[in-house]
């Protein structure tokens, strides 16, 4: 096989995970967006690189968005979101931030393959996004991927779907957008 083979392969299965993805559940989503003081972000890994890139779209579009664990993250309280992408659910460094977010009183969505896990149960309310687990196994997708990519590249996408969802309901283009972009680079 050569790399256009690969990445034939890699947007087949893209194509599969997407259009199974609950548009209700991720118009939930961004009525929680908009209906936030300020949003949180977070996962391990690459689920994280993820998470970080959303923060920064939604900081572009003029919402107060901060990645946990950042030097610069501001305080969460009552009137926040705290979105986590995590595959499995399960992952162990993540459940003391749902946890303490929750004490809190503030809001918590998880996107996840797994809605019945560990980080899906204490959520207020969770996103289902198809894909096959890091070991794959007892999954209901087989990839040609290794690991998680093929949930972490849908997280991706979906995260930039919602960007797109919530610039139709806020009325922003891409030139209004870009007056927040970074400039001192």
């Amino acid at each position: 096989m050569n790399i256009n083979s690969h990445l034939r392969q890699i947007v087949d299965e893209l194509t599969q995970t997407t259009e199974r993805v609950s548009s209700s559940e991720a118009e939930q989503l961004v009525n929680a967006i908009i209906e936030a003081k300020r949003v949180f972000v977070t996962g391990s890994g690459r689920s994280g690189f993820m998470g970080k890139s959303f923060a920064m779209r939604m900081m572009h579009m003029g919402i107060d968005a901060y990645v946990i664990g950042e030097t610069v993250t501001s305080t969460f309280t009552k009137d926040d979101l705290l979105i986590l992408g995590s595959g499995s659910g399960e992952t162990k460094m993540l459940i003391p931030v749902v946890e303490k977010a929750k004490e809190i009183g503030g809001k918590v969505s998880v996107v996840t393959i797994s809605p019945k896990s560990t980080l899906g149960t204490l959520a207020d309310f969770t996103v289902k996004l198809p894909g096959a687990k890091k070991d794959q196994t007892n999954s209901d997708y087989q990839t040609v991927q290794p690991m998680g990519s093929l949930f972490e590249q849908t997280l991706l996408l979906f995260y930039d779907a919602l960007i797109l969802r919530f610039m139709e309901k806020k009325g922003l283009d891409t030139h209004k957008m870009y007056g927040k972009h970074a400039n001192l680079e």
